[in-house]
């Protein structure tokens, strides 16, 4: 068991979905997390983590569980520290590069957005804190200021010629808030960073949205209105029923109960395009809490189930956004499919498709289903089959796979016969022969990591 082994790194592990050259030296692991799960060794490559590789004087690369680069530059106990680089597509374009400590963006640094830069300034424990300059997307300034704790609280805004459109000291005192285009957003005091006290808000409109007293940056007493003068709800001391609006004032946000200046309770959310709801449900401190129903754009259901800090926990269904078919009931962890669950084919029929263990959003293992017969049964390794036999329409076995490897025939959802040939680390590896519906031969050939060689 994982739990037993007391170094906080495994040594010379390699995974196949990486490519083969890549051998990694240094494997890295929540050990917390893993004695919650008992992960045994034998479903380790299951485990949803990052991995490093070491080159030389503390300079290594980091990758994700699907083998993409993330990060490359210093580490000091495998930790980031020093200079690097953070990548969000495979390595191909940066997200930060600047300095670390203790795996934080501490120090200077500059963030991107494709291969435009965003931001350049100072970071404290992963946050912009002390001077930093923001830009728009063709190079000119568009802010130049003080941060805290990743909010800006003093500093001059400009617009994309250049002029001045406002400046600003939240740090205490009264001060002012506005929108890009320079309209007065909010005006009242400030303490701490934080609004404290007397406050009137508007909207895009420069009509009043709302007047009364906040505490520490949440709406505390006073009223909520919609075209000025018209009251539409009034909070005591954090407490009230209440509606948020677009920065316009014309579209509903949400609409329930506040209780401590935040959503608790029952409540609505809408889409602020097209004023469909999006969400009903329980809240607490802010967030989705206790049992909830999502909705896609077109009033379609798509989750309905039980929510923990604003994300799935626990039992819930997922149906399908286009055709509202049910496509998933189970168990969720982290918004991710984790524990038993079932999956339905999103077909006329919808007829289960698979039943099992999930860990992390990927099948561990479990029976699978073609056309209502048992096709498959064993482990799974990232959705790939990776253990276990195959069954053909009499339920006699058929192949059999041991670590991603064997000879296998794979059928479509009418029961014919699609393709046949060599596994290798659960995809298609080797020779093999694809078929067409009426048992033709239509492809004959190598394949390499699920493909057709040379396609």
């Amino acid at each position: 068991m994982l739990e037993r082994i007391k170094s906080r790194f495994f040594a010379k592990i390699l995974f196949s979905y990486l490519d083969e050259k890549k051998k990694l030296k240094l494997v890295r692991y929540n050990k917390s997390l893993q004695k919650n799960l008992a992960i045994s060794i034998n479903n380790y490559l299951h485990f949803n983590g990052r991995y490093i590789i070491y080159e030389s004087n503390g300079k290594g690369k980091e990758y994700s569980q699907n083998g993409e680069l993330i990060y490359e530059g210093e580490f000091l106990q495998c930790e980031k520290n020093g200079k690097g680089i953070e990548y969000n597509i495979n390595g191909l374009l940066m997200s930060y590069e600047g300095e670390y400590l203790n795996g934080k963006r501490s120090g200077k640094g500059k963030e991107y957005l494709y291969k435009t830069l965003l931001f350049e300034g100072v970071y404290l424990n992963n946050k912009r804190n002390g001077k930093g300059k923001e830009y728009f997307w063709d190079g000119k300034i568009e802010f130049e200021g003080e941060y805290l704790n990743g909010k800006a609280i003093s500093g001059i805004k400009y617009d994309h010629n250049g002029n001045i459109l406002y400046q600003f000291n939240n740090i205490n005192g009264k001060g002012k808030e506005y929108y890009p285009n320079g309209q007065l957003s909010f005006e009242g005091e400030f303490l701490n960073c934080k609004k404290n006290g007397k406050w009137k808000e508007y909207n895009r409109n420069e009509q009043l949205i709302f007047e009364g007293e906040y505490l520490n940056d949440k709406k505390w007493t006073g009223k909520g209105y919609v075209n000025s003068n018209n009251i539409i709800y009034e909070l005591n001391e954090g407490k009230g029923l209440v509606k948020e609006y677009t920065d316009i004032g014309g579209t509903v946000l949400f609409e329930g109960e506040y209780l401590n200046g935040e959503r608790n309770g029952k409540g609505k959310e809408y889409n602020s395009f097209n004023n469909t709801l999006i969400f009903e449900g329980e809240y607490l401190n802010g967030k989705r809490n206790g049992k909830g129903k999502c909705y896609f754009i077109n009033n379609i259901l798509i989750f309905e189930g039980e929510y923990f800090n604003g994300e799935r926990n626990g039992k819930g269904r997922q149906y399908n956004e286009l055709n509202g078919k049910l496509a998933y009931e189970g168990e969720y962890l982290n918004n991710k499919r984790n524990g038993k669950g079932k999956e339905y084919n999103l077909n006329d029929d919808n007829k289960l498709e698979f039943e099992g263990i999930y860990l992390y959003g990927y099948k561990l293992n479990g029976k699978y289903y073609l056309n209502g017969k048992l096709e498959f049964e064993g482990e799974y390794r990232f959705n790939n089959k990776w253990n276990g036999k195959g069954y053909d329409e009499s339920g006699n076995v058929i192949y059999e796979l041991i670590n991603g490897n064997g000879r296998v025939k794979e059928y479509n959802y009418n029961g014919k016969l699609e393709f046949e040939g060599n596994y290798l680390n659960g995809n298609r590896n080797g020779k093999g022969k694809e078929y067409d519906g009426n048992g033709n031969v239509k492809y004959e050939g190598e394949y390499l990591n699920g493909k057709r060689k040379g396609n």
